[in-house]
């Protein structure tokens, strides 16, 4: 079947299940979802419908237990933790709800570290974390500490370093969960800017109604199942 260029990321027939305490919990169950390169997609639903296992098997850091994932046009269902780690490396950059800053580091120092093992010089490095923080608006904390950060602050720089490495897709876990709604818009404003001028595609997992109109497809969950695409 040949390859949809346009097609960034492919979810086909993908089952997944866990057990927990002996029973068998459905996260996934028949999923079909396709996701077009430059597009903004909120995956949306209540916590424990599956969207968080979605994300992950979307990303490759977690294994359906049957199904297809076609990221860029690559079956990456049954592909090696190596090649994975590569795919992420390279292709995909995240944001999580938690921020997951290094606290002994700066904001430039936790971007620059996206980079390494590079082959690129210091100065290149440094360049693109300055270019990173000036794109989310926040040059000017580059020398502070997360704990000397707001909390929008701090997720600002997550999206500093997710875009560091010029990724075509931006994977983002709750990215406003923990956020006041001042900083909630700033921040997906932020990413709708990034998904426009940058053609990345942007998915959103989010449990919160009010962030649908940043998408172009919003997808709802229940159950494991996609029950709408609209």
């Amino acid at each position: 079947m040949p390859v949809d260029k346009d097609t960034m990321i492919e979810a086909i027939d993908v089952n997944k299940e866990y057990r927990r305490a002996g029973a068998i919990i459905r996260a996934l169950a028949d999923v079909n979802l396709t996701i077009k390169s430059g597009e903004f997609v909120i995956i949306y639903g209540p916590t424990g419908c599956g969207k968080s296992t979605l994300l992950n098997v979307l990303s490759g850091l977690d294994m359906p237990d049957s199904g297809k994932i076609i990221f860029d046009g690559e079956n990456i269902a049954r592909a090696t933790e190596d090649r994975l780690s590569k795919l992420r490396r390279q292709k995909i950059g995240f944001v999580f709800q938690e921020f997951n800053l290094i606290n002994t580091l700066t904001a430039i120092e936790n971007i620059e570290a996206l980079l390494w093992p590079t082959v690129l010089r210091q100065k290149e490095i440094e360049n693109r974390a300055i270019a990173a923080l000036r794109d989310v608006n926040l040059l000017e904390r580059k020398d502070h500490f997360p704990v000397q950060m707001s909390g929008g602050e701090k997720q600002r720089v997550g999206l500093a370093r997710a875009i560091v490495h010029r990724p075509r897709v931006i994977l983002a876990d709750e990215p406003t969960g923990n956020l006041d709604p001042e900083s909630e818009i700033a921040v997906m404003e932020l990413l709708k800017k990034i998904n426009q001028d940058m053609e990345t595609t942007i998915i959103v997992v989010t449990h919160r109604p009010n962030l649908q109109p940043y998408a172009n497809k919003v997808v709802k969950m229940e159950n494991g199942r996609i029950v709408s695409i609209k």
